[in-house]
């Protein structure tokens, strides 16, 4: 039986992909059980702290009510309400919290600070994302691709847009070790790092996968079966980009076109929020600077493929839930 208790979870680099099965699995699991009305709360004695630096909907609430489901309490910590790298150093930090919570989340920026964390906590911590990796969410990805498409081995997964931060980073890698085939479809210049592509070569090899770079989206959609993309600009970047990112990546717009030059059976994906109409304040901002209705994807393609995206960000809470229980020693 895999065992995951005392793991931490930082990036899905550290783990195998029987691991990262497992998880899945469990996720699947608890996901029945919820649906089925089945109580689950065996953590009842334990408490969590969720540290955001970086606000969000869909992690918070995942790690919120999962926590909840588990029999978990958990203290929400919010740019204001902790003192970490300000006041307190995050090593310091580190170890306060180990002392009263069984396990902690981090949301914010550095990569580095989530392992500093988890070097000196003590307790199990997750990575609620970083600017590098945003594990939970691949674990979400995979879990509604197999629900959706069967399975996940030997799909053909592209990936529109910028890839050289935590989400193409992530899902390239998520991709490699179970086996997808992976293409990143961008201009150059968005390609995802030098060294975690070759790394990640080496796993989809063993895994029989294989990872594509490619700067042509009817080249790199064609056939495919899962197309997916994110916003261009990420959380924290200055409003300075948002007219270069506009400009350089509209030729990857997820549209109608790009989906019917795929696979019959192939799904739109997306982590959300989604820039694919006008009714946000940023949306509305953008639409009026630059003359735009949408911007990453278009709302036709975004309201033919919202069950399988509301499918995606439910599974948060699913996959969240598993994590947590498996680094917690969950024997069920």
């Amino acid at each position: 039986m895999t065992s995951l208790k005392g793991r931490h979870f930082l990036t899905l680099k550290d783990f195998t992909p029987d691991e990262i099965t497992y998880l899945i699995d469990l996720a699947a699991k608890f996901k029945k059980m919820k649906q089925d009305g089945v109580a689950h709360d065996v953590f009842k004695t334990k408490n969590v702290a969720l540290i955001f630096e970086k606000t969000s909907t869909r992690t918070r609430c995942a790690f919120e009510v999962a926590a909840h489901d588990l029999g978990m309490g958990s203290t929400y910590l919010d740019p204001t309400g902790s003192q970490i790298g300000k006041k307190e150093s995050i090593a310091d930090t580190a170890q306060v919290l180990g002392r009263m919570f069984d396990g902690i989340e981090y949301r914010g920026f550095g990569q580095e600070i989530v392992e500093e964390l988890a070097e000196y906590a003590g307790v199990p911590v997750w990575n609620g994302l970083t600017n590098e990796y945003h594990p939970t969410q691949i674990l979400a990805d995979m879990l509604t691709i197999r629900e959706h498409l069967g399975e996940l081995k030997g799909k053909k997964f592209v990936y529109m847009g910028d890839a050289r931060y935590n989400m193409g980073n992530s899902l390239m890698v998520g991709c490699a070790k179970l086996g997808l085939h992976f293409t990143a479809c961008a201009p150059e210049k968005y390609f995802p790092n030098e060294a975690l592509v070759e790394a990640c070569k080496i796993w989809a090899d063993k895994s029989g996968g294989s990872i594509t770079l490619e700067t042509d989206p009817l080249k790199a959609t064609k056939d495919a079966d899962v197309i997916y993309t994110d916003v261009w600009v990420s959380m924290g970047e200055p409003d300075e980009v948002w007219e270069e990112r506009i400009k350089e990546l509209s030729p990857y717009k997820v549209t109608s076109e790009l989906m019917d030059n795929a696979s019959a059976h192939a799904i739109f994906m997306h982590c959300l929020p989604a820039f694919h109409d006008l009714k946000t304040k940023i949306g509305a901002e953008m639409g009026k600077k630059f003359g735009i209705e949408d911007m990453e994807v278009t709302d036709e393609v975004f309201r033919k493929h919202s069950k399988v995206l509301f499918d995606e960000a439910e599974n948060r809470m699913h996959t969240i839930k598993a994590v947590m229980a498996a680094t917690l020693g969950y024997e069920g």
